[in-house]
């Protein structure tokens, strides 16, 4: 029910609220995520909002040794499984960070227009946490940094629904990030945090779906959250698939 589903799958920001037709089992389940994969070109778009984002030893100035770097991993592991992936490693964060995402959205889109093929987005980040918390485990036998799905509901407590940041697609995307939680907790009980629901729309409007993900956290190591690409492939192969 309602209850069980917040309590054990979804931490839901003070700045939003959420309902039980919205969080329904029933519903979140009846989404066919499965992509079809007969249409030429690309069919994964991979992107960083908040591409300068790094790790507790990631590199000054190496790409590879940040969010980037690990979603070009995801996009091998991905292509190894058979997925057509597109990887753009646009900057929007460099200077005001704060506009990140409305300097992205122009590019996002005109990417989705020239490759209409494109079924799945993922806009991958690494959050940002108390120096006293470490979000790791471990994954057979590899030290894995924990992974968080987020959905942005365009909706907050002091405004209601916010029209002017409307996402046509926001059934299809809490139903992607659902079916990946589950999924995840079936095969690799601990490695995902709950589904974290805020309230803007953070540009997941332009696919119907769309994942924003946090890979670990500032005090992670980049092997952690290399080594959660893995587990992370798998749930989102066995989900689109």
């Amino acid at each position: 029910d309602f209850d069980y589903l917040c309590q054990n799958f979804y931490q839901i920001d003070n700045t939003t609220t959420t309902n039980s037709a919205q969080l329904n089992y029933d519903k979140l389940m009846s989404f066919e995520m499965a992509i079809d994969e007969t249409v030429e070109g690309p069919n994964i778009l991979i992107y960083h909002t908040h591409s300068q984002e790094g790790y507790k030893d990631s590199v000054p100035g190496d790409a590879s040794t940040t969010v980037v770097g690990v979603g070009e991993y995801l996009k091998k592991l991905l292509e190894q499984e058979g997925f057509r992936v597109l990887h753009h490693t646009g900057e929007y964060d460099v200077g005001n960070r704060n506009r990140a995402y409305s300097k992205a959205a122009p590019d996002i889109q005109k990417i989705l227009s020239d490759n209409p093929s494109i079924q799945v987005v993922i806009d991958l980040h690494r959050d940002g946490i108390p120096e006293s918390t470490h979000l790791a485990t471990e994954i057979e036998g590899r030290p894995t940094a924990k992974v968080m799905f987020f959905n942005g509901l365009c909706k907050t407590t002091s405004q209601g629904n916010l029209t002017n940041l409307a996402n046509p697609y926001l059934d299809s995307d809490l139903a992607l990030s659902f079916q990946l939680q589950l999924q995840a907790a079936q095969k690799y009980p601990d490695l995902t945090r709950k589904i974290y629901l805020k309230g803007y729309r953070y540009n997941m409007h332009m696919c119907p779906k769309s994942i924003l993900v946090e890979v670990g956290a500032q005090n992670n190591t980049v092997e952690e959250a290399m080594n959660a690409m893995i587990p992370l492939e798998d749930v989102l192969s066995d989900v689109l698939r």
